[in-house]
């Protein structure tokens, strides 16, 4: 699959130098001094590539076709997943996935969007666009989870709640705005990872948490640069401007107080080692629900109210 136009130089060096070691295999000839010069070439390129990534750029390895879903991080780093479906009012959303698992012995309920690999999965996943009923499914399962003493895993990969017709008239808004009253009172630990997009009330819609981490190369953003842009500038080429001036990066989520920690990602990527990002996340995961398993559930939502009702105060 294709990356980012920012990629092409280095994927077009790694296909470079591993037809020339195919070459040298089939043929016997001893080139390994070309072959040297040609990974040094590539580490340099890739050091000057992936140090110094502008927000644009970040934006496009969250959006990469490679880089891995909910349900991969799931048969990653769970066990005993049992998926659970509808929201007992219309139907069931494939765009946002929720279950029971495992993680290390310890039971959660775990939840995320999920989008597809292809035409056909992404039709059937909505592109990890959520309907109301995805939204009151999260929530009618999160109550169950405070009911029976579960933590609250959840992953964000969204470009948005799916704004359609068929969505606004089934409450889009109303399901969102519920569970952001709703998740600020519920009582078990709520661990929420940026994995990918972060975007609008689409990811907020389950990131009202205990914890709010991102991946390295993920956003989380009222709006995408492209949205921003026709907005401000009437110009959906003004993106690479709009995601500077959105502050969508960790490091800028980070200094604002919106997140509370940024999950590294494997160099170049997620999808460069998916294994080493997926157990990152598991060891956030982990250490996060055993500092929030500490706290009576009286501290937790005095804490979490305090969390969200700090941000954007100065002074």
């Amino acid at each position: 699959m294709a990356g980012p136009d920012f990629e092409k130089p280095i994927i077009e060096l790694e296909k470079k130098i591993q037809e020339l070691k195919t070459f040298i295999s089939e043929k016997k000839i001893d080139l390994s001094s070309e072959v040297k010069k040609l990974e040094e070439k590539l580490e340099h390129l890739r050091k000057d590539t992936y140090t110094n990534l502008t927000p644009w750029q970040r934006v496009q390895l969250a959006r990469h076709q490679q880089r891995p879903y909910t349900l991969d991080y799931i048969n990653m780093i769970m066990s005993d997943f049992v998926e659970l479906h509808g929201d007992r009012l219309f139907g069931d959303d494939k765009a946002l996935v929720c279950g029971l698992a495992k993680i290390d012995k310890k039971k959660i309920l775990v939840m995320g969007h999920q989008k597809g690999r292809d035409t056909k999965e992404n039709l059937k996943r909505n592109f990890g666009c959520a309907h109301p009923e995805g939204y009151r499914k999260a929530l009618r399962l999160m109550q169950m989870a405070e009911e029976f003493g579960l933590p609250v895993v959840v992953f964000i990969d969204t470009p948005g709640a799916y704004p359609g017709i068929g969505a606004e008239e089934r409450g889009q808004s109303q399901a969102i705005a519920l569970n952001l009253r709703e998740m600020a009172r519920i009582a078990t630990p709520i661990v929420s990872i940026v994995i990918g997009e972060g975007g609008s009330g689409g990811a907020l819609g389950v990131g009202v948490a205990d914890r709010v981490a991102v991946l390295e190369n993920s956003y989380y953003s009222v709006i995408s640069p492209e949205g921003c842009a026709a907005i401000l500038w009437k110009d959906g080429a003004k993106a690479p401007q709009a995601a500077e001036v959105l502050k969508l990066t960790g490091q800028d989520l980070l200094k604002m107080g919106i997140i509370d920690e940024i999950i590294p990602e494997p160099f170049g990527g997620a999808h460069r080692d998916p294994q080493k990002s997926g157990q990152n996340i598991k060891e956030a995961i982990l250490r996060n629900l055993k500092e929030l398993d500490a706290l009576s559930p009286e501290k937790l939502l005095e804490l979490r109210y305090k969390k969200f009702r700090s941000m954007g105060v100065t002074g």
